[in-house]
């Protein structure tokens, strides 16, 4: 890990759990010396990815609410997103949810709730793993098959966990079979008594990078209706993919490739 990757890790410790971090916390967790640990939060605040607050501690600063308005405004997939989750929550009366590849894992990064969705269901922001729910495995599905190679060889316990397939055979088998239904379908595997059902998002190019789709509690949706609201998920996605490829500004891969 080289000097950069570490002065960024610094910003990975801060969470809903542990938000303050004291300058002696930080310099533990770096593994760096004194006055490198130092260079490094003085970058970070003087770009204010960092602020510091009582007793020489420090928490997450306003350049990331700054950064965080420009995608909102400007991230063409966050954009090509928002009117066929408006339509689709509108039409099926369950929230909608636009994910995307990141690294290894999945990032819900738009929502559209429903009044009366079960509270803490997902939320902007939110990482989830790349094998469970149907938002990360419909992503996963259409992954290039070097990738998932990859995927394979580093996290095979986790795969078979998942209900994946123990060996690469039964793993591929699994994933073109989502990947040739166009969708996905899961009953409480990233949150207990939530389904999911996603569908993926495209570039121009053909390379996947996101799913789109929508939660909601298992009570309250018929096994009777999936088909329907398959189909409208599907259709959700498809608008959201040719927005994203007609744009003035495309989108040729993920933030970061897995594998």
């Amino acid at each position: 890990m080289n000097s950069l990757e570490k002065m960024l890790g610094l910003l990975d410790v801060f969470t809903p759990v542990a938000p303050v971090w004291s300058t002696e916390d930080l310099i533990r967790y770096s593994g760096s010396s004194r006055s490198t640990c130092y260079r490094y939060i003085k970058v970070l605040q003087d770009a204010g990815f960092v602020t510091p607050v009582a007793k020489g501690s420090y928490i997450l600063g306003p350049r990331i609410i700054e950064l965080d308005r420009h995608v909102r405004l400007c991230d063409p997939v966050y954009a090509a997103g928002g009117p066929p989750m408006k339509r689709l929550a509108a039409r099926t009366g369950h929230s909608a949810l636009l994910c995307v590849l990141f690294s290894d894992t999945v990032m819900c990064v738009r929502e559209e709730i429903v009044p009366h969705a079960p509270a803490g269901m997902f939320s902007r922001g939110q990482k989830r793993p790349l094998f469970s729910g149907a938002a990360s495995k419909v992503i996963l599905a259409n992954l290039p098959a070097h990738q998932l190679r990859s995927l394979f060889a580093r996290h095979r316990k986790s795969i078979a966990a998942a209900g994946l397939g123990a060996d690469w055979d039964s793993f591929r088998k699994a994933l073109r079979q989502i990947r040739q239904d166009g969708y996905c379908i899961t009953t409480g595997e990233f949150l207990q008594g939530i389904v999911g059902i996603a569908a993926p998002l495209f570039n121009g190019a053909g390379n996947v990078l996101g799913s789109l789709g929508v939660a909601t509690a298992a009570t309250s949706v018929k096994r009777a209706e999936m088909p329907a609201l398959a189909k409208a998920v599907v259709k959700a996605a498809q608008d959201a993919t040719e927005h994203i490829g007609s744009g003035q500004h495309g989108v040729d891969l993920p933030a970061r490739a897995v594998g």
